[in-house]
């Protein structure tokens, strides 16, 4: 591949470089987090996580990320890396469904707290709309996002 070639989607999702990895929290980081360790998951192991998520039931990237901390016995999971990896995920799965595969990543089951839709995913707002609404779940406009309304009985328990 040339240095000029852009990675697809998918590429980048299983470009894994040195993660997880396990750090101690710095002092600064300790303002805003709490002391104790980070994990900086793999790309892959969030990916993985919203695979599982099953049709009607919904997961927060909170959730992944107490799941990874878990897994990897760190205090926390790393938010800014954790939602960059649910976002290359959902559009590498986009990816796959352009090219007509079915079995793809249920990314819009994945919200952000509260709830909220992300509109950075494939498709903006309305696009996770579509599919949750297709699911049962029922959407409302609070100020600028929109919600999953009663998310918190959606939530998936594995």
């Amino acid at each position: 591949m040339s240095p000029y070639t852009k990675k697809s989607w998918r590429e980048k999702l299983a470009d894994s470089k040195d993660f997880p990895r396990i750090e101690v929290i710095t002092e600064k980081q300790s303002k805003r987090w709490g002391p104790g360790t980070v994990v900086v998951p793999a790309p892959a192991e969030v990916d993985e996580i919203m695979r599982m998520v099953p049709e009607g039931k919904l997961i927060t990237i909170n959730d992944i990320r107490e799941r990874l901390a878990r897994k990897h016995g760190a205090t926390i999971g790393c938010p800014i890396t954790t939602g960059i990896f649910a976002a290359i995920a959902a559009r590498a799965a986009d990816e796959e469904a352009k090219e007509g595969r079915k079995k793809i990543t249920p990314y819009w089951r994945t919200l952000k707290r509260g709830g909220v839709i992300n509109e950075k995913y494939p498709g903006g707002a309305a696009a996770q709309k579509k599919f949750l609404e297709k699911e049962g779940h029922k959407i409302v406009k609070k100020g600028k996002n929109f919600v999953v309304a009663e998310f918190e009985k959606h939530l998936w328990k594995a």
